[in-house]
């Protein structure tokens, strides 16, 4: 069972790449912890202070006037704004009960409206929605700025919701008890102020609850290091501790099953990003679910499913590192070691992802970076060798994404699928294993005119030799005469794989104006299974810039653009790709948009979420500087270096990487004396940098229109 708080900690931004679709508010920089040396731009780590406040504001001030105010962003912004506010976009839900939930944004609503309807009513063309909480007609009793950020309904009914609220974009949020009979919040239910919070439902009385306890409750990578059980018309005070991590866990979270019939609780504890220890909870006992710290576990009904991210040999068997194991949970529970390989991974083909149904099993799996389905069922008798039946299941078209989007696990067979492609808008089906056929019930628009575009896959080969893959949208008949303005995006980091997928907001401000994107799968990411990220992980964290490198000068070498007209795009981890592309490989770019960046790798564990990610790059504070300073852009920018233009945007309310790491990039690289670096800040919108979509849109066409600009 991977934590929630994994997934907050990912810190994963696909800039551009998704037009429809996861208190302490101060910076955990602690300079006496980590001493900075020479380091002059220190006072820009106080996030809300005005001095670094003030040199924000010019900033943005100076970079507003040469990217922001003129008629062709404007153009560029309204394009981008009719697309996320688009009326016409796919309404993806999920299924609670009878009821069908979706959450919506758009002009009339900028901060979105939480609502629900029938399967019969979403069938049609325009469904009657009933709504249960508008977050702006919230705003406006309650003077805030409230952003949702999800909700947890109580089984079975789902009349009892626990809505979380963050008051910037951040990760840090309000949890408020909602009634959907009432469409409003119980008055005196349970609530708790603006933390890194985990909760869920055990009963209608009862939560498992990690927050803010005080001083000391929560670990150094700022999430909950404690588990409590919490009953209602107490004091959160009063809650029991069901277990107390270590300061130097990443985070600790329980939760319930309430599968009819399974009813189970664990504990999760995260001793850092890739490696967590599961324990069933039975009363006041906890008892270790024995596997792999870096293997994820799923119990489902009756089965235990085991996702391997190393090898294993266990029972005289040996798995390898990406298979999906399934043995029975009690039995495993009481010592049986025996599993059938449900999945295993070859050369080209990984499993990106699964989903129950009630009887049924659904493989997402990935084929060099591209989707096919299949389903298993399993044994319904025990039999001696656990055979599960497997079929194919319809697949996508070439060059395409499917996505299980809802399934309905503890009454159903019924499933969701979104399929899309780089110039497929995406069209959602229906359908229930063994019963119906998936049938699609909504189709997004187009939002440019595909036909005149041709995707390709392409393969290159890294400095040491690995075969890297890469996807290329283009105009139908390019010229091969390296004058086209070309964008290469990349993360590369955290097993995330970049897969195709639809965007309008690229369509119409990059791919309309004549320019070609590039999506490069990079080491680091998941496009191989675990070991095509741990290729990149930690000392041998340069095999990913080597890879981007390696695409950007095929991407030359067949004649597609030159270094001049070729940009480069990332954010998060890809904004640390991006500054080594800066500081390693200036010579392959005319300009770089970097994006909610890390870039002190030196600080970067004293700064917001930052002491989650070790596991991926390493302690700075011990011997792994030595090899974590030589992709640290932040040292290894030079007053003496030839750098190519390059725009850092991050957010102030950015909780989880933090804004201080932009700013101080942008001012060294400044006091230096280069030419052509901006600096842009919002004041909201957290990791995403945009919290709602004039925002987003905002930011987007910022970086699509310096880059054009700068790659002329």
């Amino acid at each position: 069972m991977k934590s929630v708080w994994l997934m907050l900690a990912l810190g994963v931004t696909l800039a551009g790449m998704n037009d429809t679709h996861a208190r302490d508010t101060t910076p955990r920089s602690t300079p006496e912890a980590a001493p900075a040396g020479d380091d002059r731009f220190l006072w820009l780590e106080d996030i809300h202070g005005a001095r670094a406040l003030d040199w924000v504001k010019q900033q943005n001030a100076a970079t507003a006037k040469q990217f922001v105010d003129n008629a062709e962003f404007a153009r560029t912004r309204d394009s981008i704004l009719e697309v996320l506010d688009s009326e016409a976009r796919i309404p993806y839900v999920n299924r609670m009960g009878s009821y069908l939930y979706n959450f919506w944004r758009d002009k009339a609503h900028p901060r979105g409206i939480w609502r629900r309807t029938t399967l019969a009513e979403y069938r049609k063309t325009e469904p009657a929605w009933e709504a249960l909480l508008d977050v702006d007609a919230l705003n406006r009793v309650e003077n805030k700025r409230w952003v949702f950020k999800g909700v947890e309904c109580l089984k079975p009914a789902f009349e009892r919701c626990l809505v979380s609220l963050s008051p910037d974009g951040g990760d840090a949020v309000a949890v408020r008890e909602f009634s959907i009979p009432h469409k409003a919040f119980v008055k005196g239910g349970f609530e708790l102020p603006v933390a890194k919070s985990q909760v869920g439902w055990i009963d209608e009385n009862t939560l498992y609850v990690g927050t803010d306890f005080g001083p000391g409750s929560m670990t150094e990578s700022s999430y909950p290091r404690i588990a409590k059980e919490w009953k209602r018309g107490t004091p959160l005070a009063a809650a029991v501790t069901v277990y107390e991590g270590k300061p130097t866990d990443l985070a600790v979270g329980a939760s319930h099953d309430r599968t009819p019939g399974y009813e189970r609780d664990f504990v999760s504890v995260a001793k850092d990003f890739f490696h967590s220890e599961l324990y069933q909870r039975i009363g006041n006992q906890l008892r270790r679910v024995e596997m792999p710290t870096d293997a994820n576990a799923d119990a489902h009904r009756e089965w235990l499913l085991v996702q391997t991210r190393s090898p294993w040999t266990i029972g005289g068997d040996h798995y390898p590192a990406g298979a999906l194991l399934a043995t029975k949970f009690d039995d495993f529970m009481a010592g049986k070691r025996r599993f059938v390989v449900l999945f295993a991974p070859d050369a080209r083909t990984s499993l990106d992802s699964y989903a129950w149904t009630k009887d049924h099993l659904i493989l997402n799996l990935m084929d060099d970076v591209k989707s096919r389905l299949e389903v298993l069922t399993p044994p319904q008798m025990a039999t001696p060798d656990g055979n599960w039946k497997r079929e194919a299941m319809p697949g996508a078209p070439a060059m395409s994404t499917i996505r299980v989007v809802d399934t309905d696990p503890d009454h159903s067979d019924e499933y969701w699928l979104d399929v899309t492609g780089f110039l497929a808008p995406s069209s959602l089906k229906h359908g229930v294993l063994g019963s119906t056929a998936a049938e699609t019930i909504k189709q997004a628009p187009a939002f440019f005119d595909a036909a005149k575009f041709a995707v390709s896959q392409h393969f290159v080969q890294s400095k040491d030799g690995t075969r890297v893959p890469y996807f290329e949208i283009a105009p139908k008949g390019l010229k091969l005469d390296g004058n086209n303005r070309t964008l290469l995006y990349g993360y590369g980091g955290f097993e995330v794989s970049l897969q195709p997928q639809y965007s309008g907001s690229v369509g119409r401000a990059w791919l309309e104006r004549g320019g070609v994107y590039v999506i490069a799968n990079i080491r680091g990411g998941g496009e191989y299974g675990p070991q095509w990220h741990q290729a990149a992980l930690k000392a041998n964290r340069p095999r990913a810039y080597e890879d981007f490198a390696a695409v950007a000068q095929d991407l030359v070498r067949r004649g597609v653009t030159s270094a001049k007209h070729l940009g480069a795009e990332g954010g998060s981890n890809g904004g640390l790709l991006m500054g080594n592309m800066l500081t390693m490989y200036p010579q392959l770019f005319g300009a770089i948009a970097c994006e909610v960046p890390l870039l002190d790798m030196k600080r970067y564990i004293h700064l917001s979420a930052g002491a989650s990610w070790m596991a991926e790059y390493g302690n700075p504070d011990g011997t792994d500087w030595s090899f974590i300073r030589t992709f640290s852009p932040y040292q290894n920018v030079k007053r003496d270096g030839r750098y190519p233009p390059v725009l850092f945007y991050t957010a102030t309310s950015d909780d989880r990487v933090g804004p201080v790491q932009a700013r101080k990039m942008a001012a060294r690289m400044q006091a230096q004396d280069h030419g052509n670096v901006w600096f842009y800040e919002n004041l909201e919108g957290g990791h995403g940098a945009g919290a709602d979509n004039q925002q987003s849109a905002h930011m987007h066409a910022m970086a699509y229109d310096f880059l054009w600009d700068q790659l002329k």
